[in-house]
């Protein structure tokens, strides 16, 4: 319950900063928030188009989050992302079959992917004690270099700095779902990016390895001292980790997207770290600041283009909610020390009653 108040709070000082930032550059904050609103969710495809910005933050939102609730700091999403897409795509414009068939082999070819981007960072860790996070920022760089030869060398486009687009029997996309949202790109990304919350809260809370997870997480030398197997513990939490971000990079450029591009990271991966924070890491609550923070990004464009309001306007809304939901330990601090204010008043105030009784 604090873990959501805090959330919340994070949230609702951001858009007030955001709205002091309007006044301060003489713009109208209610009429901007209102084509913010508009422009997240105006219509149904509006409305698909949030959910569909919001998917692959799901997945590395998930990332990230599982990472921590294992006591890992995983930045890697963005690598493990572009390389579980690539991974897919080439699946998906090499092979020639069923489209379920090619679809179920690009999700496990993006998942190994990623997973395989973090494995060596998970390795490192466990064996010669490697801080995650320079050798997962590291590999972010390997992933952003061995697809900017790969692609132009093994699966060129029309134009060069892109691969072949995927075709629709190797995509994502659904017709069906495109039209119920009015043509926008909601794509069934969306339907595997709930299955995987789902089993991923189920492995955090219900399962024992979920329970050793968390234990390494919590304590390294005392799970190790419990017989629970530290090592193997790290190694299998960044598998998972990377996994669940390679999925996001198949949402990203088999749903969202065709293709890929060279000369970019997928700013996804670094945006789920904000979106774990916002949701205190748990997997529902990753669910919903995923959705919130596409709702953002969805939302800020139209805004832009109807009241000529910076989109940086809502960055700094999006970083500062972020750094509010980074500094949740003083947010609960003071939310501890507004209830025992309380209760130490209305005690006050109840000995007082009786005295004067």
């Amino acid at each position: 319950m604090r873990n959501t108040i805090i959330s919340l709070l994070a949230v609702v000082f951001g858009l007030l900063a955001g709205a002091i930032l309007m006044l301060a550059t003489g713009h109208q904050p209610i009429e901007g928030y209102r084509f913010l609103l508009e422009g997240g969710l105006k219509n149904p495809e509006r409305i698909g188009n949030t959910l569909a910005t919001g998917t692959p933050l799901i997945f590395t939102g998930l990332s990230v989050a599982f990472a921590f609730r294992t006591g890992l700091f995983n930045i890697g999403a963005a690598g493990q992302m572009l390389f579980g897409g690539f991974c897919a795509t080439a699946v998906g414009l090499t092979l020639d079959t069923s489209r379920p068939l090619l679809l179920i082999l690009m999700i496990l070819a993006g998942f190994l992917g990623g997973a395989l981007w973090a494995f060596i960072p998970g390795l490192l860790k466990a064996r010669f004690n490697v801080h995650e996070v320079v050798s997962t920022i590291m590999m972010n760089w390997i992933a952003y270099w061995t697809i900017y030869y790969a692609v132009p060398a093994y699966f060129k486009g029309d134009v060069e700095t892109e691969s072949r687009p995927l075709q629709d029997y190797a995509s994502l996309k659904a017709p069906f779902l495109s039209d119920m949202f009015g043509g926008s790109y909601i794509n069934l990304g969306l339907f595997l990016a709930v299955i995987v919350v789902i089993v991923i809260a189920f492995i955090i809370n219900r399962t024992s390895l979920g329970y050793e997870l968390k234990a390494v997480g919590f304590n390294r030398h005392a799970a190790e001292y419990a017989g629970i197997p530290v090592n193997r513990s790290i190694i299998l939490s960044m598998l998972i980790s990377g996994g669940l971000a390679g999925l996001g990079g198949v949402a990203q450029f088999a749903g969202n997207g065709s293709n890929i591009q060279i000369g970019l990271l997928p700013t996804q991966g670094y945006d789920g770290i904000a979106v774990a924070l916002l949701g205190a890491n748990s997997p529902i609550g990753v669910l919903i600041s995923a959705l919130f923070f596409g709702f953002l990004y969805s939302g800020r464009g139209f805004m832009n283009a109807m009241t000529e309001i910076p989109p940086e306007i809502a960055d700094s809304i999006i970083a500062i909610i972020i750094y509010f939901s980074a500094t949740s330990v003083l947010m609960d601090r003071l939310i501890r020390w507004f209830i025992a204010k309380r209760r130490a008043s209305s005690t006050t105030d109840a000995v007082s009653g009786k005295e004067k009784g």
